[in-house]
């Protein structure tokens, strides 16, 4: 039996449920029930992306809306105003994530997002657009939280890497679609000016609503049943996720080196002993976690987190303005330059991600934050110096981008399996919100004020301090990255409720 009630080795008169469903989620091969959850999980990055492709390639376009007319600075503000409600989302809905599961909140989060982008294309004045903006990130923000931490406790170990990679790199399929929707809605004579960009933002509530039907069939994460006491819901869950791999689908992005060396962690049976968890962890017992318990993947996990989002932030929402204002690109064909490193970004994790189960999470962080940051530090120079056109200025972020990208996403898997899993959806929050509001919420009102100069050199000085941000991140992964290829969740990170080490598990690290 998965589960039993040991009132032997009760302590304080606490339940405690024997249960060996993590094991079992680890040795499952994948299936079409991954896929499901892929899809229906990760369709969240494909949203942010719309989101954060939308505002910037529509710039001109809010900027000439006879309605909102705004400036270059309200333009920067309200993307600021989607990255604030991003932190304080993550951090609600994150606490609300490990209180009340995971289920639960990716259909209440997806909700507020469609809501929200839905009144964003209604706005009339800059301060509803911006107060939309700010709701509109609450539902992104509270997404992250809750799909990050179910999709690592779905996954088998041996695939986790590879698999949290291209979904996050799926934000640059949704960026991909805003740049090309709106090179199409925004084109001259199309529509009227104050249509185009209302239509780009209704195309993001219509697919919102499409994926809440397919979240329907996911179920509730069964590590998280079990911790707070669910031990019977727990056990059906897993049964009907094991009936569902007597037909495997092998996933080319999950199962590209499947041939796991025979010394593998996941070869070994393990059997937990929790106490059930009856009250949600708060900030107190969340920072003990990360600063008594787990000091050096707290610093690690900001340092990463904080310079990929100045990095991206920083360019991508002012991005269009600069090949405006400086390039002389027209805003009905902004889309175009922004495709094609968008197409970088999403092909560098699903080339690069297998590595980062095979070789290593330590070497691969290291590798792929020191190429972006010393090749956007050679694009700074160019730039600075005059020497690049729109073209060969995309040509330079494309390749940047490869590298870059696997990078920003693995710093979201280091900080959604560093940490045990009662804490887990409100550390990945606490990160994301710290991490932005250090490096993303600002980023985009500087840059927007340093392309208000109209100075290459103020632009290229921007792009030299996101760069020296990652090769600093990259030092520091060097130093402090945790080896969490291919071993289970509850060996990276003992759960916080264990009474005693599993079985066949040892090597806790800080």
């Amino acid at each position: 039996m998965a589960w039993r009630v040991d009132t032997e080795k009760a302590i304080a008169t606490e339940e405690v449920i024997e249960t060996d469903i993590p094991a079992r989620l680890d040795r499952l091969s994948w299936c079409r029930f991954h896929s499901l959850v892929v899809f229906a999980l990760g369709i969240t990055w494909v949203l942010d992306g719309l989101e954060v492709t939308l505002v910037g390639a529509i710039s001109g376009a809010l900027k000439a809306s006879p309605t909102l007319h705004l400036s270059d600075a309200e333009v920067g503000a309200a993307a600021s105003a989607y990255l604030a409600g991003a932190v304080l989302g993550a951090l609600l809905f994150g606490w609300l994530t490990d209180a009340l599961g995971r289920k639960r909140m990716f259909f209440i989060t997806l909700g507020l997002y469609v809501v929200a982008t839905a009144a964003s294309a209604l706005a009339e004045s800059f301060a509803a657009f911006a107060a939309f903006r700010f709701l509109t990130g609450c539902g992104i923000g509270g997404e992250y939280a809750a799909i990050n931490s179910a999709i690592q406790e779905f996954v088998p170990a041996r695939y986790r890497g590879r698999t949290d990679l291209a979904i996050n790199g799926s934000f640059w399929l949704g960026a991909l679609a805003g740049s090309l929707a709106t090179t199409l809605l925004l084109a001259p004579g199309r529509l009227p000016s104050d249509v185009g960009w209302r239509v780009a933002f209704g195309i993001g509530a219509l697919l919102g609503l499409v994926v809440l039907a397919f979240r329907r069939t996911l179920p509730e994460s069964p590590r998280w049943l079990v911790l707070h006491g669910r031990g019977k819901e727990a056990e059906r869950t897993m049964t009907s996720i094991e009936r569902r791999v007597a037909q495997p689908e092998r996933s080319p992005a999950a199962e590209r080196r499947a041939d796991e060396p025979a010394s593998s962690p996941m070869q070994m049976p393990a059997r937990l002993k929790l106490r059930v968890h009856r009250r949600p962890v708060g900030p107190a017992a969340l920072s003990a976690t990360l600063f008594r318990l787990y000091p050096r993947r707290a610093v690690l996990g900001l340092v990463l987190m904080t310079a990929q989002a100045f990095f991206y932030n920083a360019i991508f929402f002012t991005q269009a303005l600069v090949l405006e204002q400086f390039l002389g690109v027209p805003s009905d064909r902004v889309g175009l330059y922004l495709a094609p490193f968008t197409i970088s970004n999403f092909i560098g994790p699903l080339a690069l991600g297998w590595l980062f189960d095979r070789w290593g999470r330590r070497p691969m962080i290291t590798t792929t934050y020191a190429l972006a940051g010393l090749l956007l530090a050679g694009t700074a120079l160019e730039f600075a110096g005059g020497a690049l056109t729109a073209a060969t200025l995309t040509v330079a972020l494309t390749i940047v981008f490869f590298f870059a990208s696997p990078a920003a996403s693995s710093a979201y898997l280091t900080v959604s399996e560093s940490f045990p899993l009662e804490v887990r959806a409100l550390a990945i929050a606490a990160f994301y919100a710290l991490g932005t509001a250090l490096g993303g919420i600002a980023a985009p009102w500087v840059f927007g004020s340093l392309i208000g100069t109209g100075r290459p050199g103020a632009i290229a000085g921007g792009y030299a301090f996101g760069a020296a941000l990652m090769v600093i991140a990259a030092i520091v992964e060097a130093w402090l990255g945790i080896d969490a290829e291919r071993r289970p969740l509850e060996q990276v990170a003992r759960p916080l409720s264990s009474v005693e080490e599993p079985q066949g598990l040892s090597g806790w690290d800080a």
